[in-house]
């Protein structure tokens, strides 16, 4: 049997972390971790690595586990309780519960444990089956959507197709052939369970015969061929809401996966486009135009884009090259509708790379009546160039 890894290890805390950070440190490994919210040829990795954390939390969390763990390391534990045991006080809820939007509410991360082999909350919690096993909620699903900036900015409405097993129609999702019905697992009883004593060690797991079902079927159906589920292509419209951004993820609930205590739910991964001409800097968008040096001189109006048409901004006389302007309320709204963001609009003033005879006798003439001396080693133009950097 494999060494254990030290608990604070595992979590990568120090041995002095307060029970905060423990329950941060958990929190952010077990999103990670999540077995549901990995590649699929990473979820065996995952399951184990899942199991792990929440082990050392379930020790850490507890003040007289962790008593015994700082005194007499992984002996003291394994001596004391039983491997279930370890998880009974454990308040792995509370870390969760303003996690809502990433799938951990109700009886979804009773079930996450179930899964994995062993069951945290003794035989108090979580769906049953007649018999013992455990009802098992639909796996969560998720796909990535791209939207460009100006549908970012008013929301937008979009079709998504959606690969995704649901229950069989022609057995209703219980495996059994029409007619049939499942029995009781000779193996585990129904319990959905078995157990394993050895000395003070024991361990509860997953029954290999039913797989926790608690029952087997004798007579598969033929539409599903026992499995209860069918795959098929799920079409639907997702309303997106105006100020998403890139890493925005929308949770619908109940369009993932059916299973039989109920459909898991989809997860919606924004990707906003890069723009042709605006840069999103949070809620505010920043873009750039060219003006002529008259202009910038003399004062001017121009047109300047947005992402909803051109409107007219003023220039007012002297404006330096890098000036930025501020168009209220002209950039992204707020997701959680706290207001609306701004345009940035940074001027470049335009210095002409070449004079004609009459341009430069007149920007020489300029150049005299403000009492600057024309060096003849630096042409004008560049002197001009300076002056706006």
């Amino acid at each position: 049997m494999p060494t254990k890894r030290d608990y604070y290890e595992v979590l990568g805390i120090k041995k002095n972390a307060s029970l905060d950070e423990i329950k941060k440190a958990y929190r952010e490994m077990a999103l990670r971790y999540h077995p549901d919210r990995v590649p699929h040829e990473q979820k065996k990795e995952a399951e184990e690595k899942f199991k792990e954390i929440s082990e050392a939390y379930a020790v850490l969390s507890d003040s007289q586990k962790r008593a015994l763990y700082d005194q007499y390391g992984h002996s003291g534990i394994d001596q004391k309780y039983a491997y279930e045991d370890i998880f009974k006080g454990a308040d792995f809820s509370s870390i969760f519960k303003d996690l809502g939007d990433y799938g951990f509410g109700g009886g979804i991360f009773d079930d996450i444990f179930s899964d994995l082999g062993f069951n945290i909350f003794g035989g108090g919690r979580g769906s049953k089956r007649a018999g013992g096993g455990r009802v098992r909620r639909g796996r969560d699903l998720e796909i990535a959507v791209r939207i460009t900036l100006e549908e970012a900015q008013s929301g937008v409405e979009k079709s998504v197709t959606v690969p995704r097993y649901e229950l069989c129609p022609a057995c209703s999702g219980s495996g059994a052939k029409p007619g049939t019905k499942k029995t009781t697992c000779p193996q585990c009883k129904g319990a959905g369970r078995t157990v394993m004593s050895n000395g003070f060690f024991q361990m509860a797991q997953t029954c290999s015969r039913c797989g926790g079902e608690g029952s087997i079927i004798q007579t598969p159906c033929p539409a599903c061929r026992g499995e209860g589920r069918v795959k098929n292509v799920h079409k639907l419209k997702v309303k997106i809401p105006a100020g998403v951004d890139t890493g925005s993820s929308l949770r619908i609930r109940g369009e993932g996966e059916a299973g039989q205590a109920g459909k898991g739910d989809l997860y919606v991964d924004i990707e906003v486009a890069p723009h042709p001409i605006f840069e999103r800097h949070d809620n505010d968008i920043v873009t750039q135009i060219e003006i002529t040096l008259s202009k910038a001189i003399l004062g001017s109006e121009v047109e300047v884009s947005t992402l909803n048409g051109t409107v007219s901004m003023k220039i007012p006389p002297g404006t330096q090259s890098g000036r930025l302007f501020r168009l209220k309320g002209k950039g992204i709204p707020d997701v959680h509708q706290r207001g609306v963001g701004d345009e940035l609009v940074r001027v470049i003033v335009q210095i002409p790379e070449r004079l004609t005879a009459e341009q430069r006798r007149l920007m020489e003439e300029f150049a005299r009546a403000s009492g600057e001396e024309i060096n003849n080693k630096e042409s004008f133009t560049e002197k001009i160039k300076k002056a706006f950097k």
